[in-house]
């Protein structure tokens, strides 16, 4: 064997189990593995996880905080106003850049997949092309899937739709789309008709910006979940943000959550995000702006947590942390039993990799050795405390390292390391 890791805790709960990796792939998971590696580590009763799996973001807006200037109302809108100031300044070179430094982040964090949407309202496709040079750079040891996202609109910006089958033809993954930003509600329900009828034809995935507003009345999950199903396309559509559901009536997303579930249509909140964004117009009592997501996962609805921005015209916060967003998303979504926050955990890692459909994703022989040792006994541990990423191993070949979270005091009486897993 190439590598044995020793002593591990997995997200399931079994203990003391060893993983033994040849050729970049699990061989064996088991207590007390009668194998030897080249390698072996001792895991130390800590977790090891498959990777942090980030199923919405914006590379090509990524670190760009500041240019051309600030958000000053801190607004989704006046963000997307910003972001089309800074369009024609842009240059391949600086978004490769900013994007391969991001991606750098994100592998010290354990991050190694990133599903991100790219704006193809330039009619240059400059940040198509950017991104898909980035892919090809990152893709030993990063999978980088892209989605042809028209933050214009696909209706309401002209050229968009040609620009769009233009970037899935040089190799962009998925269907994007923003029906709430279209003109009208009819521009936005004809939007995903059109949209998922292109990508049915294709045979693509779907990943579209639904309902990202305070509106109650904006409701194009409804047809989005209408044509998934008209369609056949269970399994392979995506509605992101979903927030207007936070401000739905009751009543109606009884009626709404079953849909969305016979749709197949799975789900993506953003929790640093929505709720900075949301309900900027409150007073007060002020609205979280968070979707359902504890009511979406007991309807059987897929449901997964995405960084969405870090350092941008949107978020001048973020650092490729997949726990501070799984960390905030319980809070704000009030899942603190135990099995919710391990519901939650499973939002960043299990989740949105089954949404991205990532092959070979798991602990499990067979599946590509892509791999963590946190520092951490369990799922709820590595949300409190944000575990350090010991070990970031894809393919089973160590890319990054970390020491244990501990402190040196220098106290009266008292210990002079604190280990912040147990305490003193």
């Amino acid at each position: 064997m190439d590598l044995v890791i020793r002593n591990a805790s997995l997200p399931d709960g079994r203990r003391a189990i060893d993983i033994a990796i040849e050729d970049g792939r699990i061989a064996a998971v088991g207590p007390a593995l009668p194998v030897q590696g080249a390698q072996e580590i001792d895991a130390a009763g800590d977790l090891v996880t498959p990777p942090f799996v980030d199923a919405h973001f914006h590379m090509d807006a990524t670190l760009s905080y500041g240019l051309p200037r600030v958000n000053a109302s801190g607004t989704l809108l006046e963000g997307i106003a910003l972001w089309g100031e800074l369009k024609p300044q842009l240059t391949q070179d600086a978004l490769v850049q900013r994007a391969l430094q991001y991606c750098d982040w994100a592998v010290a964090r354990g991050l190694l997949a990133i599903r991100s949407h790219v704006d193809i309202c330039d009619p240059r496709l400059l940040a198509v092309e950017a991104l898909l040079d980035v892919k090809r750079q990152v893709a030993p040891y990063l999978d980088l899937q892209l989605v042809a996202f028209p933050q214009d609109g696909i209706l309401r910006s002209p050229g968009a739709f040609d620009n769009l089958k233009r970037a899935i033809a040089m190799g962009v993954d998925v269907v994007g789309g923003i029906p709430h930003f279209e003109r009208t509600m009819a521009d936005g329900a004809e939007s995903v008709r059109l949209l998922c009828e292109f990508a049915c034809e294709r045979g693509l995935m779907v990943d579209m910006h639904c309902d990202e507003s305070d509106d109650p009345l904006s409701r194009h999950i409804e047809t989005l979940a209408f044509h998934s199903q008209r369609l056949g396309m269970q399994g392979r559509v995506t509605g992101s943000h979903l927030t207007s559901m936070h401000s739905m009536d009751n009543y109606y997303v009884s009626k709404l959550l079953p849909l969305i579930r016979e749709a197949g249509v799975a789900a993506i909140a953003n929790p640093l995000i929505n709720i900075t964004l949301q309900a900027r117009h409150d007073t007060y009592p002020k609205r979280r702006g968070m979707t359902r997501v504890p009511e979406m996962l007991a309807a059987g609805i897929p449901v997964a947590f995405g960084h969405d921005c870090v350092m941008d015209p949107w978020y001048s916060l973020g650092s490729g942390d997949m726990l501070e967003v799984a960390h905030m998303g319980l809070h704000v979504a009030q899942m603190t039993g135990q099995q919710a926050m391990h519901e939650c955990f499973l939002a960043v890692t299990e989740t949105p990799a089954a949404i991205l459909g990532l092959d070979g994703y798991g602990i499990a022989p067979g599946c590509h050795a892509d791999l963590l040792i946190l520092d951490c006994s369990s799922t709820v541990e590595a949300l409190r405390l944000r575990a350090a990423r010991r070990l970031v191993l894809p393919r089973g070949k160590i890319i990054s390292e970390a020491p244990r979270a501990s402190a040196r005091l220098h106290l009266p009486g008292r210990p002079e390391t604190v280990n912040f897993r147990l305490g003193r």
